[in-house]
């Protein structure tokens, strides 16, 4: 069956009978092109037969085609193959890896370049991903907003992700492994220019940035939230729906990504190879470096007396950007954490101002 190429509106590309088991050297550079020009290429039927998929042999050597593979270090590994992630979700599992807006590694000096996402074991419905151009979100940007982002840098981090021992409400266990190694932190330019096209792309992210050099994350707010709010605009997003002998490889520098956690009660299991990336360089100022983070950044999830999580800025932030992003990607999307009601808010909120820090 002979391959075909399709433009999504949005953000990305797709290609359907590209049998990425038996790939050539033709056909690694033609999917070199199409990942240049569109952020992610997502595939359809990669297997040797019309709908199955590849081996995890065939994928770690497909993801070395576009260079060194990065080992996480947080994910649990497929035990035979170390240089797979295994993104997971229990039946009994409240939380989900990645269900908020974000790209990974971003928190290194030298980021990840992409990663190569293949769909192992999927729910009926839901555990769609959510796809966001981050080139065409600062083209969005007013002329007066990318003004105040001329030399302006941030800072990222993973210990607020990682380096606390996170578990989840349904299963009691774990979600992340190595809390200990979560201490990177990284300053990035705000916009870089792309490594490969040289185009300003917009780097922060929901995720992992957690504020501006030189400000705190209340001062980092209000811009953070107009910077995010651009980014999520229908015209830069794409919703992909997985399928059984689907894969999606993604630019960890051109788009972000989000895994809808819509699926209670449901197993979903992704295998994941990371790529390593390179150096970042500003889109101004004469292409000033990413560079370690001297100073331990903020404490982005440490509360004050009186202060409950709902009132934290980084914490505003991402449920802001998950609201507005699935409400522009389409479809019934509802909060898959609780509501809080106001009762529960007072009683932290009251707690709090004894010294008590109580979770909602």
């Amino acid at each position: 069956m002979a391959h075909s190429w399709h433009d999504l509106p949005g953000c990305g590309v797709e290609v359907h009978g590209l049998k990425l088991g038996s790939i050539t050297g033709e056909g690694i550079a033609e999917i070199k092109q199409q990942f240049a020009d569109h952020g992610v290429v997502f595939f359809r039927d990669i297997g040797a037969t019309n709908g199955n998929t590849i081996t995890n042999d065939e994928h770690v050597h497909f993801a070395e085609q576009f260079g060194e593979v990065n080992v996480n270090r947080f994910f649990d590994a497929v035990e035979s193959h170390p240089a797979i992630a295994k993104v997971e979700k229990k039946i009994e599992q409240n939380s989900a890896i990645g269900e908020f807006f974000h790209a990974d590694h971003t928190y290194d000096v030298v980021p990840a370049m992409g990663s190569m996402l293949v769909a192992r074991e999927l729910p009926e419905s839901g555990g769609d991903t959510v796809f966001v151009d981050m080139r065409k979100a600062y083209d969005s940007l007013p002329a007066n907003i990318k003004a105040q982002l001329v030399g302006l840098r941030a800072v990222h981090s993973s210990r607020h992700a990682f380096g606390n021992e996170r578990k989840d409400k349904g299963t009691g266990q774990a979600l992340f492994k190595n809390a200990e190694a979560a201490v990177q932190d990284t300053i990035h330019p705000v916009v870089i220019a792309h490594p490969v096209s040289g185009r300003k792309t917009l780097f922060v992210n929901p995720g992992f940035t957690i504020h501006f050099e030189g400000k705190s994350p209340k001062e980092s707010l209000a811009l953070l939230k107009t910077l995010y709010h651009y980014a999520v605009q229908p015209s830069n997003m794409m919703r992909f729906v997985w399928a059984p002998g689907s894969a999606a490889l993604w630019d960890n520098r051109a788009v972000w990504h989000c895994a809808m956690n819509d699926y209670p009660g449901k197993y979903r299991l992704m295998h994941r190879v990371t790529i390593e990336g390179e150096q970042l360089n500003a889109a101004d100022l004469g292409g000033v470096v990413s560079k370690p983070c001297v100073d331990e950044p903020a404490n982005v999830m440490a509360m004050a007396r009186g202060e409950t999580p709902l009132d934290l800025p980084y914490v505003q932030l991402l449920r802001s950007t998950i609201q507005e992003g699935m409400a522009n990607a389409g479809g019934d999307f509802k909060p898959w954490w609780p509501e809080p009601s106001w009762p529960l808010v007072l009683a932290a909120r009251v707690l709090s101002w004894g010294g008590i820090q109580a979770k909602l």
